[in-house]
């Protein structure tokens, strides 16, 4: 019998949204307090949800356990599987010695580490969330900032931050295009209204990692470089977001910044004096290995064939991600994409108003046609060959191939990192069965809705509801799944343009991916910080909860000052 989703079981709102935020703030509180490794936490946190949603929400517990299942499930793959085939690519372009190579290049190109974090956090990292998404240019762009000489966990805390203005448009668009699915708006005017939020951030996250780095005096050192980083990613999403469309957005603007930093270094140097943070990595090691790199120069095919393994990587993600190519891989056979509905849980679950547009009616649990419609779907699809994860393992593949890399050694190197990665993937595991008991289970609703009963303020709470849904799902596609159809509902009921908050959901969600525990635990993957995944937290938290109310002024403006700028209005 089909479940319905209760979002006051207390009867009374205030202790129903206390006992829902009981997970997530003891996750909180144990990573970010007590310092527990994430396993643990997730752990202990995973163990409150399900007890919350049965005991407290009334969630059947077949369908609480399988909830588990299903989340840890997909934690594994795709999630896990693309930060296994990522570091996997890394380690062999480490043990390749082509990535010592890399490393003089960029130094070469510009020896300065504001720069550099430039160039491979954001820059770089936007063009991979814009190929792929779920995680990729977090575990990549640390991984690259590590081997350039920047610290762990400094080299972590610079990709989360950078990974946020370009992951409404990550995957070639998915959020967007998903959260017009969900609330039956136009993708284009959708994608159109975010070209008219997000440039605003990404002016700004350059600058901000810059300021972060070295303060407000390092920042004038810089700007140029910070000007046509931010500047070009900026217009160059503006346009093609409200021109041509959101699928390639991400993938343009990133191109786009990658050009002009690159073309700004080639005759603009820093004057200012500042090459290094202590505490970000080892000023005299820097010096050392940039004296190095001016002493032995470097050739054209040396550069060519150290950046071989990334340059294949960024075709090999761009190709599985487009569409023909997606459809085609996962639809040649069966066996390509096996899948299975999960027993006690597909359309056994149904949302309730006004999470969605209508009631559940409970006389119609019984028929079919309205559970395919209604009920919450609960599918697992092993879609091996079309996944992210293995667009990056051919990419491994071929770079073995081209560096010849003996198979003795790439073995060892796939050995090396399955060992590395275990207690990560398990992670990894715990914190998508939370976020999935979270979902099914209807206590991310209740803190959705407490948001909603903020009147005319509400424009500021969208964009903050839509950070709360990617902090809890990891994701901004599942928070526009979750969090898109309320947001237009609300939009409605308060007298307010649709467009702009159901946009505002996916736009203040971005500020979220930084603070999510799966992004978390794919940083301290693959800069080799297990077990310190709290410090990570606490290094990112406060950057992004500003970010994101940052955020929600310009929604509130855009909603009551600068109207104009909501495309129809």
């Amino acid at each position: 019998m089909p479940w319905i989703q209760v979002y006051d079981p207390l009867g009374n709102a205030w202790l129903s949204t206390l006992a829902a935020a009981v997970p997530i703030v003891l996750l909180l509180c144990t990573l970010g307090l007590f310092r527990w490794p994430a396993h643990r936490a997730a752990l202990a946190s995973l163990a409150a949800a399900v007890a919350i949603s049965i005991a407290v929400f009334g969630m059947p517990v077949r369908a609480a356990v399988a909830t588990v299942a299903f989340g840890a499930a997909y934690g594994l793959f795709p999630i896990g599987w693309i930060v296994l085939a990522a570091i996997f690519l890394y380690n062999l372009s480490v043990r390749s010695g082509t990535f010592e190579t890399v490393k003089h290049s960029v130094s070469r190109l510009s020896g300065d580490r504001r720069v550099q974090a430039l160039l491979i956090a954001f820059s770089f990292g936007a063009f991979i969330e814009g190929a792929s998404g779920f995680g990729t240019p977090v575990a990549i762009s640390a991984a690259l900032l590590m081997g350039l000489g920047f610290a762990p966990q400094y080299a972590a805390t610079l990709a989360l931050i950078a990974n946020t203005a370009p992951v409404a448009f990550g995957a070639l668009g998915t959020p967007i295009l998903t959260l017009a699915a969900v609330t039956g708006l136009p993708a284009f005017t959708l994608g159109a209204m975010a070209g008219r939020q997000l440039p605003f951030v990404a002016l700004l996250i350059p600058a901000w990692l810059v300021v972060t780095m070295s303060g407000w005096r390092g920042l004038r050192g810089v700007w140029p470089a910070v000007l046509a980083c931010g500047g070009s990613f900026a217009l160059a999403q503006f346009f093609w977001s409200n021109w041509i469309g959101p699928e390639l957005a991400g993938i343009a603007a990133g191109l786009c910044s990658l050009a002009c930093v690159g073309a700004v270094c080639a005759w603009w140097r820093p004057t200012d004096g500042w090459n290094h943070s202590t505490r970000g990595f080892d000023a005299a090691a820097a010096d050392e290995e940039t004296q190095a790199v001016s002493r032995e120069g470097l050739s054209r095919r040396a550069i060519i064939r150290a950046w071989l393994p990334w340059i294949l990587l960024s075709v090999f993600v761009a190709a599985w991600g487009a569409t023909p190519i997606k459809n085609a891989l996962t639809n040649a056979s069966p066996w390509f994409a096996p899948r299975m509905d999960v027993p006690g849980l597909h359309r056994l679950v149904l949302r309730e108003y006004p999470v969605v547009a209508e009631r559940a009616a409970p006389a119609l649990a019984g028929d079919p046609a309205y559970l395919a419609r209604r009920a919450e779907g609960a599918t697992f699809t092993f879609n091996w060959l079309s996944a992210t994860g293995t667009g990056i393992l051919f990419a491994a593949l071929a770079t073995i191939v081209c560096l010849r890399i003996p198979r003795r050694t790439a073995i060892e190197v796939a050995r090396a990192t399955a060992w590395q990665m275990r207690r990560s993937l398990l992670t990894i595991s715990l914190m998508m069965a939370i976020g999935f008991v979270t979902r099914y289970g209807g206590t991310d609703a209740t803190l959705g809705l407490a948001f909603t009963r903020t009147g005319w303020f509400y424009p500021f709470f969208a964009a903050m509801l839509g950070w709360l849904g990617v902090a809890l799902t990891g994701s901004d596609t599942s928070s526009n799944v979750l969090f898109g159809s309320l947001q237009t509902i609300t939009a409605g009921q308060l007298g307010l343009n649709p467009i702009l908050i159901a946009t505002a959901n996916s736009t203040g969600g971005v500020m979220g991916k930084m603070i999510d525990a799966q992004t978390i635990v794919v940083a301290g993957a693959a800069t080799g910080q297990e077990g310190h995944e709290g410090a990570l937290l606490r290094a990112v938290f406060w950057h992004s909860l500003v970010l994101a109310a940052i955020m929600g002024l310009i929604v509130l403006a855009q909603a009551y000052v600068v109207p104009w700028m909501v495309p129809g209005n």
